[in-house]
């Protein structure tokens, strides 16, 4: 009997060994993980699992019993040692798991800072996963003051969370602008000027020169000279893919983990998945680091190793809750050179969308799900509408659809 092994019990990891018996693969199913508990949501922690408003049981993809029930073998808290690519093994320590096919749906780890400015002193923390977050709910109350290093999504949506219970945020972005690197100058003076609503202080093209204390943090120095007491720092500087077991194993890395279009590696019998695997999109080889890639593409791989042959090709979203606004992507904006606003003039909602000159990529829609679900289908098909046809008020969105 065939033996299908995965390590990585993340969304991507979870979708897969499920999409393999739901797709009738009788042979045994192996899924490993580093984490003591089941496969779980990442997105809300940082946001209705920090605030209390999420169950702990409520973060699992399934229930722990439905890997027994699926006869899928879960190991949790689980470290892989090595992989034998040539005697198709994977070594858990003196354990040996023999495998016919294996897939390394590893995830990432959130960067941090450097011990040598302050990164490993205490009540400094990153937000990636359920252990990361348990431990720095105690900070978050009235009164205290912490600095988020970092002006992406993380980040926000940590100030958000800490700014609804009382927490005094200062946000430090190195680059420009927050949002630099994923959304345009209008998204991020959108929340820029939503955060400043709510009281953060948002310091941009500021840098980090350390953080200061003795054991834990109390104070941390920036490059434009400023001081600031602290109690505690949220580091929300990235992500790097996890491909050291893969690397080891003698797998081609680029960017993560190469894959094909089919998601196979360099080896034919091992496959890869999600936030850990690139793979040749516009022109260059990319990682999709989004709960939409984690799923379709851990899908399609499961159908791939039981013989399916399907290229993998990614229609991405991707959202965000920050205070009272819900952010919705759709598509994907690499190489915009113009974007389009989008107004409704009796509500605050607003969607920004990006063109390649005639062509639409992507949707940012603020509070808009409406024009977010148009855009999202507009992407998928194929169809890009005029931007001044976008920018009109009075365009009819949903006959958009049938031109």
């Amino acid at each position: 009997m065939a033996h299908y092994v995965v390590i990585g019990a993340g969304q991507a990891g979870a979708s897969l060994v499920a999409k393999l018996r739901s797709s009738g693969f009788e042979g045994a199913i192996t899924l490993i993980g580093e984490e003591p508990v089941p496969p779980y949501q990442r997105p809300p922690l940082s946001k209705a699992y920090l605030l209390g408003d999420m169950a702990l049981e409520r973060l699992f993809l399934r229930p722990e019993s439905f890997y027994g029930d699926q006869n899928i073998t879960l190991k949790m808290g689980t470290q892989v040692s090595a992989i034998d690519k040539e005697k198709r093994e994977v070594h858990l320590g003196d354990e040996v798991i023999p495998y016919d096919q294996l897939a390394l749906t590893t995830g990432s780890s959130a960067n941090t800072l450097p011990a040598s400015i302050g990164g490993a002193l205490d009540g400094v923390f990153t937000v990636r996963t359920l252990a990361d977050v348990d431990a720095m709910a105690s900070h978050f109350e009235d009164g205290k003051r912490a600095l988020i290093v970092g002006g992406g999504y993380i980040g926000l949506e940590a100030a958000a969370v800490a700014r609804k219970m009382g927490v005094e945020v200062t946000v430090v972005e190195m680059a420009e602008r927050i949002l630099q690197r994923v959304a345009a100058p209008e998204t991020s003076d959108y929340f820029r000027a939503l955060h400043q609503s709510h009281g953060v202080n948002v310091l941009e093209g500021v840098g980090l020169k350390s953080l200061n204390g003795e054991g834990h943090v109390i104070g941390a120095s920036l490059t434009n000279g400023t001081d600031l007491d602290v109690d505690f720092v949220i580091v929300g500087v990235g992500i790097t893919p996890n491909s050291t077991l893969a690397e080891q194993a003698g797998l081609t890395i680029e960017n993560g983990i190469a894959v094909d279009e089919q998601g196979r590696t360099s080896d034919p019998n091992i496959w890869s998945a999600g936030d850990c695997a690139s793979f040749d999109l516009r022109g260059a080889r990319r990682r999709l680091e989004s709960v939409q890639n984690a799923i379709d593409q851990a899908e399609a791989v499961a159908e791939n190793m039981m013989g399916a042959g399907k290229s993998y090709t990614p229609k991405p979203w991707f959202w965000s809750d920050q205070y009272d606004v819900k952010l919705q992507i759709a598509g994907l904006n690499i190489g915009y050179d113009n974007v389009v606003a989008r107004r409704d003039p009796d509500s605050p909602a607003v969607s920004f969308w990006y063109y390649q000159g005639t062509t639409l990529l992507a949707v940012d829609a603020m509070n808009d799900p409406r024009n977010y679900m148009i855009g999202k289908r507009l992407i998928e098909a194929g169809k890009s509408p005029a931007p001044d046809v976008i920018a009109n008020p009075d365009t009819d969105m949903k006959a958009l659809l049938k031109a």
